[in-house]
């Protein structure tokens, strides 16, 4: 009798299994063809010379490739720049979306307004953002050179997408403005969560709000902090649209990211064997921030 019932049991639990596998079907082939068959595909190339979109037979390189982005110098100079614009951006948004998040938090009239207000920058999307700023820093009829020179600020018109250094900065302020509100919204979400009575025990105790800020709000924002460098540091670092919108990657390819390099070598070359390596190199930098972020984001829910 005993050994019926478990002969039932198994066969139950293995007709469950089957019946749980075929649910799980469609989503596993959707998943294979979207994600596991273009990273397999996309390694397949990155092994062989490819320089044509047609198929055909291609001389098998190795790690050819690899080395060759390795050994190159515009390859560094585009890992350096991309560098530059993901730590400027990310520490910037950061500190600004603590700044913005804690004034949010404040209770006044209106708040609800300056909040729907806010958000507008990142509701827009990255290719009407990068245009407008485009638009922006014109140097012919731009509305920031309209500004500085009814100020007084500058004498005349500038080109501020003119030189190399410059225009990589005005992306820089691009990209802050529109993902700036993200950040925000973030910290806004936590500063929501602390118990009120944290304030008011330092308060009686003769705290001041920025000692306040320093020991309670900023250490309690730590890990939401680390989920915000998380995003912002692999999304800055794959950026592509915002600089193909407004600079094409120039002048003389000093707004030209990793990414912008990828696509240069894979698509206006047409060495798309190169270009797979390329892709491949930028995943493993992306992974390894997320591990270094995943470890001190796990560090800091233990401390927390």
């Amino acid at each position: 009798m005993t050994r019926l019932r478990a002969k039932t049991r198994a066969g139950g639990a293995f007709r469950q299994g089957r019946i749980a596998l075929l649910l799980l079907l469609p989503s596993l082939v959707v998943v294979f063809g979207i994600i596991v068959y273009p990273l397999l595909r996309t390694l397949y190339i990155s092994l062989f010379a490819v320089n044509s979109a047609f198929p055909g037979r291609y001389p098998f390189v190795g790690l050819g490739n690899y080395l060759q982005a390795l050994e190159s110098p515009e390859f560094w100079a585009a890992i350096l720049r991309t560098a530059y614009f993901t730590l400027t951006t990310t520490l910037l948004e950061v500190v600004l979306g603590i700044l913005l998040g804690l004034l949010l938090n404040v209770e006044f009239r209106g708040r609800w307004l300056l909040r729907s207000i806010v958000i507008l920058p990142w509701a827009l999307p990255t290719v009407v953002n990068g245009a407008m700023w485009r638009w922006i820093l014109n140097p012919e009829y731009g509305a920031l050179n309209a500004l500085l020179t009814q100020l007084h600020v500058i004498p005349d018109y500038r080109s501020w997408l003119g030189t190399p250094w410059m225009a990589l900065n005005m992306v820089v302020v691009a990209d802050v403005w529109k993902m700036t509100p993200l950040a925000a919204f973030f910290v806004l979400a936590a500063l929501q969560t602390i118990p009120r009575d944290l304030y008011e025990a330092a308060w009686v105790d003769g705290a001041g709000r920025l000692r306040t800020f320093f020991s309670i709000t900023l250490p309690l924002l730590t890990p939401t902090i680390l989920i915000i460098l998380v995003l912002r540091t692999m999304e800055a670092f794959k950026v592509f649209d915002i600089i193909y919108v407004m600079t094409r990657g120039g002048p003389a390819n000093g707004t030209q990211t990793i990414a912008y390099y990828t696509y240069v070598e894979a698509f206006s070359n047409q060495l798309f064997g190169y270009g797979a390596a390329l892709a491949y190199i930028i995943a493993l930098f992306i992974l390894l921030f997320a591990v270094i972020y995943m470890r001190l984001l796990r560090r800091g829910e233990v401390e927390y």
